[in-house]
């Protein structure tokens, strides 16, 4: 039989064990996190009726869906964890409480051109809280403090949480004569990082903004200074556009609730070239971004949202979310060398080697630890003993304990450190404490390691 040669999809991130063990802590660490603000863990599935799951989508979105058919449905991949969430809280209505506070880590699916850092099958994880009806300006303000929280609990430092307000844009265009054309000026400025500011001008021309309003957008989002300076500044516009005086309101109730939530203003940026490119944020939108690698982007983005489940219920459901672009994220901190090997990424804290024949003894300690919460393996090949070390090494194992019949006859286990290669001899109850001990040191290293 010819055999098949094994290879991975171009666009698919598969990782060897060690690699997993790193990814899967991130994601416990945001779980963990999240879990601190009283949101809920909920998992939508990955395949959808292509009628629910494209409801709001087209343009470039549907042409990049996995669909296909299986008997008479018609079924697609979720792109991303939005869209069913708001088929999730339009079904659910009735048995939820609102504002319903919901994190979700998953798969999602996108057929765009594979390259560098992009993927077609990669992981988002993602927060939202929705309304019923209506959902206070605070649970805007208390984005940025999440967004800390779970960077920092990573082990990251230097990065800059940007906010901005659709209002503020859009009241300050609507001064400008530019209402009809907003959404286009708004993703000219949101290109503003990539291009610079002369071609971002030059974009607006050619869009057909006047060179007076173009100067005027170029010096309203060049407005510079700390965040009292910037509101301050800003101050100067009100009283000329309702939308633009809603917007200053909220942005100011979000910067003003920073050092009570908990993040340093070094950590936090208001920016007012942030519009994010999806028309439906309404409110406050967030950028967050690497200070050390500012080419990478966006590592964590989202913002409010008037009306979450439109395209499947008439109930008004606003809401605000973000969303970590996980696959990405992991992809950019090892290529950049940032993810730390301080903490265990073996499949085990401790492998048992017996050096016996009977092995009931050495079940007996497994059975010990795994009591006392520390992952075990027990090796019972029948390998030569440089075999069976030789796996030790390979699995990345902390400590490997031997029992042969020296240890037995004496009552104690032999320990070794696989770092040290310190070796010694304890009792079950001994190993256990020593074991615990050690891993939570190691455990308690931060998975991302800063240059």
């Amino acid at each position: 039989m010819e055999k098949v040669k094994p290879r991975t999809l171009s666009g698919f991130m598969e990782l060897l064990p060690e690699k997993q063990m790193q990814m899967e802590r991130i994601k416990e660490i945001l779980r963990e996190t999240y879990s601190l603000y009283g949101f809920t863990p909920l998992d939508t599935p990955v395949i959808e009726a292509s009628e629910v799951l494209l409801a709001k989508a087209g343009g470039e979105t549907e042409k990049q869906i996995y669909r296909f058919t299986k008997g008479d449905s018609d079924l697609s991949l979720r792109f991303d964890l939005t869209v069913p969430l708001a088929k999730y809280v339009a079904l659910h209505y009735g048995e939820l409480a609102f504002p319903f506070r919901r994190f979700q880590i998953g798969k999602v699916y996108r057929g765009e051109r594979a390259q560098r850092g992009r993927f077609r099958e990669f992981y988002q994880a993602d927060i939202d809280i929705i309304g019923d009806g209506s959902l206070d300006i605070m649970n805007e303000a208390e984005i940025p403090a999440i967004i800390f929280r779970s960077f920092t609990a990573l082990g990251l430092s230097k990065f800059k949480i940007r906010v901005n307000n659709r209002k503020v844009l859009n009241g300050f265009f609507s001064v400008l004569g530019l209402s009809d054309r907003a959404t286009d000026v708004m993703h000219t400025i949101d290109k503003l990082d990539k291009i610079g500011a002369e071609k971002c001008r030059l974009l607006l021309l050619d869009g057909g903004v006047s060179e007076s309003a173009a100067d005027e957008i170029m010096s309203f989002i060049s407005i510079g200074g700390n965040t009292t300076e910037k509101i301050s500044a800003l101050d100067k516009y009100k009283g000329r556009d309702e939308v633009f005086d809603t917007g200053l309101s909220e942005l100011s109730a979000v910067a003003e609730c920073l050092s009570e939530f908990g993040v340093p203003e070094d950590n936090f940026e208001i920016d007012l070239t942030i519009a994010r490119g999806l028309d439906y944020y309404t409110g406050t939108v967030y950028e967050t971004t690497l200070t050390d690698y500012p080419e990478i982007g966006s590592v964590c983005s989202g913002g409010r949202y008037d009306n979450l489940a439109e395209y499947y219920t008439d109930r008004k459901l606003p809401g605000v979310g973000i969303s970590i672009g996980l696959t990405r994220l992991f992809y950019v901190l090892e290529e950049q060398g940032l993810l730390s090997d301080e903490g265990v990424t073996a499949p085990a804290d401790v492998l048992i080697i017996p050096m016996t024949e009977d092995l009931k003894a050495a079940v007996r300690t497994a059975t010990t630890f795994r009591d006392a919460g520390i992952r075990t393996q027990l090796y019972s090949e029948n390998k030569k003993f440089k075999a069976k070390m030789s796996y030790a090494d390979k699995i990345g194992v902390p400590f490997v304990l031997f029992i042969g019949e020296d240890e037995l006859q004496k009552g104690v286990v032999k320990v070794k450190d696989m770092q040290s290669g310190e070796q010694t001899e304890l009792t079950a109850d001994e190993a256990v404490r020593a074991v615990a001990g050690a891993i939570a040191k190691k455990n308690a290293a931060k998975v991302i390691k800063e240059k």
